[in-house]
């Protein structure tokens, strides 16, 4: 479908149901890309993003349409699992295979118990750098933008959680003619961890720790907190489904949140103090959001509780 076609049929399409569409990014996209094609398919502006996958990355993109855009930012807050493969033996400019090689150095003394005993203090709660070509703003300009243009960008370490990273497969690769060194060292691997970890930042620092530099050369989120790929459609399924009249396939407000966050279910009464941005009592389910639903099952309102009573974060009745 072209997008003059598109944008022909948005013209007379009723706005999409508010909720969620799950899509299998594929490579080389921006996830400014994927949005912006989801505008034309849904034949709306309000269309956001949970969480940015990088244009050599592939999977799980969660988008918003319509008044789930309001809580987006809210489910970036999640736990996220990754494949990626790493590359011993060479840095980038990136730390992705995006970048040009920067260093290389040999692999021949390594070997898989190296590697896991580097990983280890990779693991659990820990400082990380992010990459410097990024999207983070350096007073008001992007990272990667002042690395770009020559600028050397020195950003601060943040704290973030990787609750796993297992190697599942090592293999010693030719590294080509023009490299330093004979071969590389590859590992496909499965990364967990918590929204703002750079998992290219993770190759960076797993190579450094061994001595001989590393990147990402391949990555794939499958899921992003309750979200996996089982739930993904690829842009070609949804463009098909829009070329033949089909609604998109939108998970609704009221199960997105009952699947991201703790369920408080209230009567009546409640519901309507809290449509109108009222305090309810605390249901002691802990200090995230927590979504309120009401007596009909309605989607009413993200809370998050202070002391003895919840505050509204986000109303959406």
């Amino acid at each position: 479908m072209n997008d003059r076609g598109a944008a022909r049929r948005d013209a007379g399409r009723p706005a999409p149901p508010d909720g969620l569409v799950i899509v299998d990014k594929p490579a080389g996209w921006t996830s400014h890309d994927v949005v912006a094609r989801m505008r034309r398919l849904a034949g709306t502006r309000r269309v956001g993003h949970a969480g940015t996958l990088d244009p050599m990355a592939t999977g799980v993109l969660v988008l918003g349409l319509e008044k789930a855009t309001r809580l987006l930012g809210h489910l970036a807050l999640t736990r996220k699992v990754y494949q990626a493969t790493i590359r011993l033996g060479q840095s980038t400019l990136t730390d992705d295979a995006e970048g040009e090689v920067t260093a290389a150095a040999p692999v021949a003394h390594l070997d898989d118990a190296a590697v896991l005993a580097a990983i280890g203090p990779l693991t659990g709660e820990i400082m990380q750098v992010p990459s410097s070509v990024s999207a983070i703003k350096v007073n008001g300009v992007r990272s990667y933008a002042r690395v770009r243009s020559g600028d050397e960008v020195k950003l601060a370490a943040r704290p973030v959680t990787v609750y796993e990273f297992t190697v599942h497969r090592t293999r010693r690769v030719p590294a080509g003619a023009a490299m330093a060194a004979a071969e590389v060292f590859d590992l496909d691997v499965t990364v967990a961890c918590s929204s703002g970890t750079y998992i290219r930042a993770l190759a960076r620092d797993l190579g450094a720790a061994l001595g001989v530099g590393g990147h990402l050369t391949a990555l794939r989120r499958t899921l992003v907190g309750p979200y996996g790929l089982a739930q993904a459609h690829t842009l070609e399924e949804l463009a098909e489904a829009v070329e033949r009249g089909e609604p998109l396939p939108v998970l609704s407000l009221a199960a997105a949140a009952a699947a991201a966050f703790p369920r408080y279910d209230v009567d009546g009464g409640q519901a309507q103090t809290i449509a109108h941005g009222g305090f309810l009592p605390s249901p002691g389910l802990g200090g995230g959001p927590i979504a309120v639903f009401g007596p009909d099952g309605a989607f009413l309102a993200l809370v998050e509780e202070r002391g003895d009573r919840a505050r509204p974060i986000a109303v959406f009745a």
